[in-house]
């Protein structure tokens, strides 16, 4: 390690972008004067090696970003101005109101807490910055934020976009599930970077657009640019041996590249890093059905899919009916903006309409109306429920679902008029759905056959919209990281399997210096995802303190 913190990045013989195709998928950081270093073929620590990073993050969403503030020295403290309504918790937080909350007992303040994350930390820092959210309240946060460059960890946070993540990626018109306040990180009020946008009922919700960009302004307005690597991308996180125990344990060899020049040339990287973290969201990769025709063109598992098929008027109303596969709210997205150009829906979903795990129940009509609109027609508009005279009844059908999801689909409407039905009568004019029903195939002719209960079921369709999931991605580490996994004899998944963490540091029980957060440990809201980067920032903080590895000038020249 340099003066001011400075890493020497090294070049590896990797082969470039289009030769690896799992490669491109992930993201690492710019590495413009390169040394070269012949590839490592084993798990040794080598004499010569590039200097050593003491945290590396992969992922550059709300989750690594809001590590990298809590990194960069600034510190939570109490604010004794404010009362927490939470009286027991307000008492403990007292006791030690001189010290920053990054330097207590996590556990101890987290005892007794309850809410909407089963990470107790996550618990935490959420009632620290939005005290009794979840009973409709908007409390200012009790803590006020100190920074300490004495208290800075050098850190590189490795993204495949700009600051971010996959907000960027997201369509700008749709509404965020949370409220725009609930997506803020600390320090930077939501409303302050939005002009205090105001809309209507829903006026709190936001724009997928309107969080990208609060979360770009975010790391520029809190001076953390030079903590992040854009347009880079991790093939490889290999665990090394030091050989000396005393001198500090493994070590973590990450390998990547960047896409320099516009996109047009890929420098190759790698690096050493003392604790890696894995902040990489889930929406990597989409959960599939494992049915035969999945792979047939017309089926897609995206729904940006749909919006490009009608922008390209692919789809209309006197189309084929649109198979929409699941029960979530990209589901729910995909109905509101095929009703939104009176493209025909048929919506198909394991669940019963009455489950109580169904997300609709979860959400206040006040503030979900639209997604209220869908689940009313997932439950009066199913196959069974069918009348022989509702062929005649589009028109005004149709007006049930498109009356609300303007807002959801930038799309014009399409003039509502007779259209020709190729389905006979055993379905809604707009709008059929299918619960307890799931795929059996998908023929080449655009056939869809449905099993249900006691019968099969064969539908003509124009398109196929699969929108039951994601997966996180996590083919740079060993067997994919699904022996990180409580359950290890099955893959990484968000809500069935999340990576096996302690509660209170985030590190991975099966790898020492290995820490996970958001997503990847079933925290799936920005809102949450919070409590991982104070438990990550708390352990790592106490033990380079231990170490005398903190700086006192704030530098972070890595690249």
């Amino acid at each position: 390690m340099r003066g001011g913190g400075a890493l020497m990045v090294w070049s590896v013989n990797m082969p470039g972008p289009h030769s690896h195709p799992a490669a491109v998928e992930r993201g690492v950081p710019a590495l413009p004067q390169a040394i070269a270093m012949p590839l490592l073929e084993e798990t040794t620590l080598p004499k010569e090696h590039p200097p050593t990073v003491p945290v590396v993050i992969i992922g550059n969403g709300p989750s690594g970003i809001c590590l990298s503030y809590l990194l960069s020295g600034y510190k939570p403290y109490l604010d004794t101005a404010t009362v927490h309504p939470n009286p027991i918790l307000y008492r403990k937080l007292q006791e030690t109101k001189h010290l920053p909350i990054t330097e207590q007992d996590l556990e101890y303040l987290s005892e007794g807490l309850e809410g909407r994350s089963r990470n107790p930390v996550a618990v935490l820092f959420d009632t620290l910055l939005h005290p009794n959210a979840d009973f409709g309240y908007e409390f200012p946060p009790i803590l006020q934020w100190r920074r300490d460059k004495q208290q800075h960890i050098p850190h590189l946070v490795l993204g495949r976009a700009t600051p971010g993540g996959a907000w960027h990626a997201m369509e700008g018109s749709m509404l965020t599930i949370s409220l725009g306040i609930w997506m803020e990180l600390p320090g930077v009020n939501y409303r302050d970077l939005t002009n205090g946008k105001r809309r209507d009922v829903t006026s709190d919700r936001a724009t997928p657009e309107e969080i990208s960009s609060y979360y770009r302004n975010y790391v520029k307005l809190k001076g953390l640019q030079k903590n992040f690597a854009d347009n880079t991308y991790v093939t490889s996180i290999q665990k090394l041996c030091r050989g000396h125990e005393e001198e500090g344990g493994a070590l973590w060899e990450v390998r990547g590249y960047q896409q320099v020049q516009n996109n047009t040339h890929s420098v190759p990287f790698s690096l050493f890093a003392e604790n890696v973290v894995l902040a990489t969201g889930a929406s990597d990769s989409p959960v599939r059905l494992s049915v035969e025709g999945e792979d047939l063109p017309f089926v897609f598992h995206s729904i940006s899919d749909l919006g490009l098929a009608v922008s390209l008027r692919k789809l209309d109303m006197n189309s084929d009916p649109v198979l929409i596969v699941g029960a979530g709210l990209s589901a729910a997205d995909a109905v509101l903006c095929a009703c939104n150009s009176n493209i025909r829906v048929l919506h198909v979903f394991r669940k019963s309409v009455d489950d109580p795990d169904l997300i609709f129940k979860q959400l206040p009509k006040t503030l979900y109306p639209e997604y209220h609109k869908v689940y009313n027609m997932m439950c009066s508009q199913t196959y069974t429920n069918v009348a022989p005279s509702s062929a005649s009844s589009r028109p005004q059908a149709a007006s049930i679902a498109s009356s609300v999801c303007a807002k959801m689909c930038p799309k014009p409407q399409l003039a509502a008029g007779n259209m020709a039905s190729n389905a006979g009568v055993n379905l809604f004019p707009d709008y059929t759905s299918f619960p307890e029903h799931c795929v059996v195939s998908l023929e080449p002719d655009m056939k869809c056959l449905l099993q249900g209960k006691n019968s099969l079921k064969a539908f003509k369709i124009s398109m196929a919209l699969v929108l039951i999931g994601t997966n996180p991605n996590l083919f740079f580490l060993k067997g994919q990281g699904q022996y990180l996994g409580q359950d290890p004899t099955k893959p990484i998944s968000c809500k069935q399997n999340p990576i096996d963490i302690h509660p209170y540091t985030f590190e991975c029980t099966k790898e020492p210096g290995l820490f996970a957060m958001g997503p990847l440990v079933g925290d799936n809201f920005v809102r949450f995802l919070k409590g991982g980067a104070l438990g990550i920032a708390s352990c790592l903080l106490k033990r380079l303190k231990k170490k005398g590895k903190l700086i006192s000038n704030g530098g972070n020249n890595f690249i």
